[in-house]
């Protein structure tokens, strides 16, 4: 009796997923939950497993594109595979020879082998051993004086195809349903919204203080480390309460407010850059949002994200620094209405207070969709998280 394995539902909006990878062979024998295969929908990667012990047979091949519910391959019952009895050993050689090996040996015993007199010729000349003429095939010193050494073979150079200069090779692949819905989506960003970036700079050298003085303490009480994205969460929730139009969306000709903050976190996986989302982010301490971050990092590089956890975010932070970036316009996620950009840290010189010092400086960028959010609000909203980053103690003492 055989079952047949589908593509299970994997999120409401999804309707077709694609094949990316099989994990076992035709024929192969599975154990029950074993995982067979990788599905790819548009929004992440998910492990199809054997319901049921028993052979293996496949009848989608990689790449195919399958809608859900449509058969993937099939199990039937059956034992798993006997393993292969050991090789029955080989008889053992011994070192006694046979009489006709003797007798060989004894009939042929100075063929080849010079006289002391040949010997030394041959050595003077560099070579090792030449035909003999002697009894029993034995080199004579006549017969190592006529010895010649061997031409050395004359070796031939290939010939060197005429190769154009630089490298002109191309390569294709398909697209992933992962690229084609971010590609999708970015281009209907940029063309069904009104997107505005203003930008700003933060003094950083607080927070590094902070960072470098509670750091170890830090980790050993929460077993996570200390990192700028909790801070920065922490100021965009607390911005977010005083420009609630940052963290609205537009639905058809409404204007929808949240009076929460489930903030998307930008996260680079192998197969492209997945918005992981840490829920009630607005309520969270600085450790919980650590250690959420953390969580969903780990499952993005191992492909492990469920569809819920990429959802339903209101506002998203994206870390170009890490790559290096000094300065960037982000595009917004929709159906959010605004994206902050952080970017990495440069040792600037600025001027406080008539004096000019050296900072740990990061230039901001929030880009916003101006169908919802004036200037004045994108202004402020920036201008608050610059703030509260800059005198972290406003984010502990909620003023």
């Amino acid at each position: 009796m055989s079952i047949e394995i589908k593509v299970p539902p994997v999120g409401e909006s999804i309707t077709e997923v694609v094949l990316s990878s099989w994990k076992k062979a035709d024929g192969d024998f599975v154990e029950m939950d074993e995982i067979i295969a990788e599905l790819e929908s548009d929004k992440a990667t998910f492990e199809l497993t054997a319901e049921k012990a028993g052979i293996l047979k496949i009848s989608a091949k990689e790449g195919d594109t399958l809608e859900i519910g449509a058969t993937v391959c099939s199990i039937e019952e059956g034992a798993a595979p006997a393993a292969k009895a050991p090789a029955q050993e080989a008889a053992p050689i011994t070192d006694k020879a046979s009489p006709a090996a003797t007798e060989t040996k004894t009939a042929n015993y100075a063929d080849g082998v010079p006289s002391p007199a040949a010997a030394k010729i041959l050595a003077e000349k560099g070579l090792e051993s030449t035909s003999g003429s002697g009894v029993g095939g034995r080199i004579t010193k006549e017969d190592a004086l006529k010895a010649q050494p061997a031409a050395a073979p004359k070796v031939v150079a290939p010939v060197k195809a005429a190769v154009p200069a630089g490298s002109r090779g191309e390569r294709r692949e398909k697209m992933s349903s992962l690229r084609k819905t971010v590609a999708k989506r970015l281009v209907a960003v940029k063309n069904e919204t009104a997107m505005l970036t203003t930008f700003n700079e933060v003094d950083m050298q607080p927070i590094m203080e902070i960072r470098a003085k509670y750091k170890d303490k830090f980790k050993e009480k929460h077993g996570v480390g200390l990192g700028f994205m909790s801070f920065f969460t922490k100021a965009v929730c607390e911005a977010l309460k005083e420009f609630p139009a940052v963290n609205a969306r537009i639905e058809g000709e409404e204007i929808v407010f949240n009076d929460f903050a489930d903030i998307s976190i930008a996260v680079s996986a192998p197969k492209g850059l997945v918005v992981p989302v840490i829920r009630n982010a607005d309520t969270l301490s600085l450790a919980q949002i650590e250690q959420a971050v953390m969580e969903l990092a780990i499952k993005a590089r191992e492909n492990k994200l469920a569809i819920d956890e990429m959802t339903g975010g209101t506002f998203t932070i994206t870390n170009g620094g890490v790559f290096g970036s000094m300065m960037s316009t982000p595009i917004i996620n929709a159906p959010q209405s605004a994206i902050l950009g952080m970017h990495n840290i440069v040792e600037r010189p600025v001027a406080i207070g008539g004096q000019v010092v050296i900072r740990p400086i990061m230039y901001v960028a929030l880009s916003y969709d101006h169908r919802i959010i004036d200037g004045r609000e994108s202004v402020g909203f920036l201008v608050r998280v610059k703030q509260l980053l800059e005198d972290p103690a406003r984010m502990l003492l909620e003023i």
